[in-house]
């Protein structure tokens, strides 16, 4: 597929059927090993994991967009980020736009590391830690330790850790997430939520706007693609004495950035799963 080692071991095994991998994840949300699940020689028993999704519908999508990609390459809008600022809360509104089903792309936000810079052959960012607290239903609170890479002034790269609790919903695709502990930072926190795109709708179902991706498929005989709009409201407030300027326009333009760069890694993600196409081919 002509991605860098790693990436596309991800693609094969997580994005082309996501939230698959959880199977394999125990009640609180940590891998085990063949002998931890198996000390007495006794068949384990498992969580069976709870799909919120059509898994077959899916994938179907998937084959909508890898065909085509091949005669009609999909060309990624620019996000649109807006940054107010209000007695030193900043608010930074991100609306992004993605080539691939919101099934995979809430997957990514909350499961993988896709987040790898090919230029600098590095993550940008990482999950470190990530643990399941509590569940109910698809619901669930985790605890997630991340790692953000920063180069500093060209000269070196800095790791910078978050430490969050994130309240997700799998079913309605959204998440709630707010600073245990961040560096530099008074405040920490905000929410994204993902949302289908019926991409083909005015060419495939005329005047007939669906509501819904049932009446999608079925006025578009099909063969209509479902993409994601990406909403994140993200809030910020530096310590004192980065909260005040100069100091607080660096963090201000650090953090968008750093923003830009992971949306345009996810959208690359997307792109290198409409050449895949399914996992049947």
């Amino acid at each position: 597929m002509g991605v860098f080692p790693g990436f596309g071991s991800w693609i094969n095994q997580n994005s082309q059927q996501p939230l698959k991998a959880e199977s394999k994840r125990s009640e609180n949300g940590e891998s085990k090993s063949a002998s931890e699940k198996d000390t007495n020689n006794a068949p384990a028993k498992k969580k069976e994991e709870v799909v919120y999704y059509d898994e077959k519908e899916d994938t179907r999508q998937e084959g909508l967009w890898h065909e085509a990609e091949k005669k009609h390459p999909w060309h990624n809008p620019p996000p649109k980020i807006k940054v107010t600022n209000k007695k030193g809360l900043y608010h930074m509104n991100i609306e992004l736009t993605v080539g691939t089903t919101p099934n995979i792309v809430y997957y990514v936000l909350t499961e993988s590391n896709p987040f790898f810079d090919r230029k600098k052959w590095r993550h940008l960012m990482k999950n470190t830690s990530r643990k399941v607290l509590k569940e109910n239903g698809p619901r669930r609170i985790v605890m997630v330790e991340k790692a953000v890479a920063y180069d500093f002034l060209s000269l070196t790269t800095i790791s910078i850790p978050i430490h969050l609790t994130m309240e997700e919903n799998r079913k309605d695709l959204t998440t709630k997430y707010k600073k245990e502990k961040v560096l530099f930072m008074k405040e920490f926190h905000g929410n994204y939520k993902v949302e289908p795109i019926y991409v083909d709708q005015e060419r495939l179902c005329k005047k007939r706007l669906p509501k819904s991706p049932e009446e999608y498929k079925k006025c578009s005989g099909g063969q209509g693609r479902i993409g994601s709009k990406l909403t994140i409201n993200h809030y910020f407030q530096p310590y004192p004495p980065f909260s005040l300027p100069p100091l607080s326009w660096f963090i201000r333009g650090i953090t968008i950035k750093t923003s830009k760069k992971l949306l345009n890694l996810l959208q690359d993600m997307a792109f290198s799963l409409r050449q895949a196409g399914p996992p049947s081919e």
